[in-house]
């Protein structure tokens, strides 16, 4: 049973925050890493109880925090079991942005603006060529559940009298192209798994060491400027890339790639099963080191 490779250590009144957040947070980790995956049977009360040395009043709260996140369902007479969730999938080769490929009659994707301010960062400096750059951060939802933060870089100057509100539940590619004329039209990517900082796990309601998708790279124009450098960070159980292989293609390495102009900003197909096989080396090292 899961609750066996769990450590009683783990929710103790000596740790920091209440006996009911340390529990929630150690079931939300095992559903975030798939040890719980949809449709797992969770211990009854009584086990979590014996398990933690806890009593009845803070299971069950702690158990009411993750229905009411729709994490898992609760019925009378067949206990919590972890509830079925969808996976949103994202096609790594396209130049379309999160919202347009996840957007579904079903689905209601909403964006909020976090952060929106004149600020550099030195691999956007160098990518863009400028440090009188706008920052902007935004959080990607679907059906009012987060899924990812955005963060970007864009030159100043490209977007005059843009405002936080012009990208509230908008998509910054397609005000590029119709509000300012400059269309995105190729790029460069590269995909990392990595552990959920603090303040990723705030802003997308996970544990902090979760694991999470990183897209992160460039974007261009028709005449292969460098408009946008951005990195995406992805809730890794709710976000699927997919990569279209093609083991014929004579395409040179994406390593020996240059990183600049239109011609760069192609990912080569030639690779993309060789990034597809490294991306899930790296997931699988994640997964080792935080259940380690």
């Amino acid at each position: 049973m899961w609750i066996d490779s769990v450590a009683p250590s783990t929710v103790d009144a000596r740790n920091d925050g209440p006996l009911h957040q340390q529990l929630s947070s150690v079931i939300r980790q095992a559903i975030a890493e798939g040890s719980l995956p949809p449709g797992s049977q969770l211990p009854t009360e009584a086990d979590v109880q014996a398990r933690f040395g806890v009593s009845r009043s803070v299971v069950r709260q702690a158990m009411a925090a993750l229905a009411n996140d729709g994490l898992i369902q609760r019925g009378r007479g067949r206990g919590s079991v972890v509830a079925p969730h969808h996976e949103h999938h994202r096609a790594v080769q396209k130049m379309s942005g999160l919202s347009s490929q996840i957007s579904t009659p079903e689905d209601v994707v909403t964006t909020d603006v976090l952060d929106f301010e004149r600020s550099s960062d030195r691999r956007a400096e160098q990518a863009l060529g400028t440090s009188d750059l706008i920052a902007l951060v935004r959080r990607r939802s679907i059906d009012g559940e987060a899924i990812a933060i955005i963060h970007t870089w864009i030159p100043r100057a490209l977007v005059p009298g843009l405002e936080p509100s012009d990208l509230t539940n908008a998509s910054l590619h397609e005000t590029l192209g119709t509000r300012y004329g400059v269309p995105v039209s190729a790029g460069h990517r590269q995909v990392r798994a990595v552990a959920a900082s603090e303040i990723l796990a705030r802003d997308l309601a996970l544990s902090p060491g979760a694991p999470l998708l990183v897209l992160e790279g460039t974007s261009c124009d028709e005449n292969g400027t460098t408009i946008e450098y951005f990195c995406t960070w992805h809730r890794a159980d709710r976000v699927v890339f997919d990569v279209d292989a093609n083991s014929d293609a004579t395409e040179a390495p994406l390593s020996a790639q240059p990183r600049s102009g239109a011609r760069a900003a192609q990912t080569p197909t030639g690779d993309v099963a060789t990034m597809a096989r490294d991306l899930a080396d790296q997931a699988r090292r994640l997964a080792d080191t935080l259940s380690s």
